[in-house]
This record gives structure tokens, C-alpha cells and sequence, in this order.
């Protein structure tokens, strides 16, 4: 599984990760959480080899991110960035499409998985349109289904990273998107997804990272790491924690 070990990133000659030991577990959604600049995206770009470590290192089945090929890592690995651009007018399927070309599954069944992962992700209705045509949300959601159908069904050994997933969707989209995000954890793949909204990732996070200024601050449980001590000194933000009526996880209201 994809783990880091005493990970740093320097940009410029200033550091801004350092003191990583993470560990993504099978089954499991890690949740990332931090103000802007606390280096959530640099801890996924380092995590999925976009980033060279200035120090550490990043493991994908006890081997080195680097000594992997391409497609081979291509199989076991997907990300889905905080924004992706595509200028041309691809149709949605096409675009999807594009998280099988490390495989050699066919086109009938390449087909197949297109469509599941487009049910998957809520996209399903959006077959057939031009991804030009699409709205902001519309097009993160055809992007999830992208990086599902990279890595379809998902299992054990397989890894998906995820940058603000639910950064332009409306709130019915965002509770959609995770749900699918976390019923892709529970058929054996090891997810780590960055979020901002703390109530969000208390109800769809087994385990939470909460980064500050490049550095753990806490890591753990939803309930260990949402308290009000923690999140006021991440965020300045005074908070209450009380727990869900119905679902029993952490929430987070501002004071």
C-alpha cells in the first residue's frame, strides 16, 4: 500500500512539508484537512510522484514511487487534481475513456466500466454532451468518474488520491460524490481525499490528517481530531463539537 516515510518538500528553498509518516490503510478514506497553505496539494503531489522529496520517501507496496513504470503505476494509482483542463470537445464517455488507456481490457469492456463509473459518480445523465458544454461541477464530476474507471471496481492494492473533489458541486453533488468515494474505499482501495468542509469529512473520513503550516498537527479519528483545542489552533476558528443526532460522528458549528 502507498505509505510515506519522514516525507519533506522544499519549493524556492523554503520548506513546505516536512515530518510526514503516513500510512494508507485498505478500505479506508484519509481525510486531509488545513487552511490554504498548510500544504494539503504539495502532500498529494509528493504522494503521487508529481513532487520530488527533499527528504523521505513514498512506498507503493514496499517499492520506491520511481521505480515504477508509467502504466504499471498508472493501474494501481489514480488522481484526481484540484482542477483539470481539457480544450477540447471531447463527448463525456471519451473523457472517461481516458482512465482505461493503462489497461487492455477491451473495448467492450472498457465500455462497460465507462458506464458503471459514470452511474458511480452521478454523471451518468451527462452521456452523450460535449464536455465544453458542461458546468464547472458537471465537469468535476465527469473527472471522478475518470479516475473510478482507472482504477474499476477498485480493490486491495489500489490507491486513489483526490484533490477537493466537492469544491464546485452543489450540496446534494457533495454528499453524492463522497458517498461514491467511500463506497469505492469499501471494495478494498485506500482513498485519500483533501477536504475543506470539517462537517463533511466528519461524516465520510475513517481517519483524519489535520496539516498546519507544512506539519501534522493531528492525525487520527474523526472524534481525536475534530475537538475545539485542535481547530482553533489550526484555524482561529472558535468551534462547538457536538455529536450527530442520527450518525453519531462529530459536528463542527462555528461559534
Amino acid at each position: 500500500m502507498l505509505c510515506a516515510q519522514s516525507l519533506a518538500v522544499r519549493r524556492g528553498g523554503r520548506s513546505v512539508l516536512a515530518d510526514i509518516d503516513l500510512r494508507l490503510q485498505p478500505g479506508e478514506v484519509l481525510g486531509v484537512l488545513g487552511p490554504n497553505g498548510a500544504g494539503k496539494s504539495t502532500l498529494l503531489g509528493a504522494l503521487c510522484g508529481e513532487l520530488p522529496p527533499a527528504q523521505g520517501q513514498v512506498l507503493l507496496d514496499e517499492r520506491p514511487l520511481g521505480a515504477w513504470s508509467g502504466p504499471e503505476r498508472a493501474r494501481r494509482l489514480a488522481v484526481l487534481p484540484q482542477s483539470s483542463t481539457l480544450n477540447f470537445a471531447f463527448r463525456v464517455e471519451q473523457v472517461v475513456a481516458m482512465g482505461r488507456l493503462p489497461h487492455a481490457s477491451g473495448r467492450l469492456r472498457d465500455g462497460e466500466i465507462v458506464e458503471a463509473a459514470l452511474q458511480a459518480a452521478d454523471a451518468a445523465h451527462l452521456g452523450g454532451r460535449s464536455y465544453l458544454e458542461l458546468s464547472g461541477g458537471e465537469r468535476q464530476r465527469v473527472h471522478l468518474a475518470r479516475v473510478l474507471a482507472q482504477l474499476w471496481p477498485g480493490g486491495e492494492g489500489q490507491v486513489l488520491l483526490l484533490d477537493e473533489p466537492t469544491s464546485m458541486l452543489d450540496p446534494l453533488h457533495q454528499h453524492t460524490t463522497l458517498q461514491a468515494v467511500r463506497t469505492f474505499a469499501e471494495q478494498g482501495a485506500a482513498v485519500l481525499v483533501i477536504l475543506h468542509d470539517l462537517n463533511l469529512a466528519a461524516r465520510y473520513c475513517d481517519c483524519l490528517l489535520l496539516l498546519e503550516r507544512g506539519r501534522p498537527h493531528a492525525l487520527g479519528t474523526p472524534q481525536q481530531v475534530l475537538r475545539a483545542e485542535p481547530l482553533q489552533a489550526v484555524f482561529g476558528l472558535e468551534v462547538l463539537v457536538q455529536v450527530h443526532p442520527e450518525r453519531g460522528h462529530p459536528l463542527i458549528v462555528a461559534r
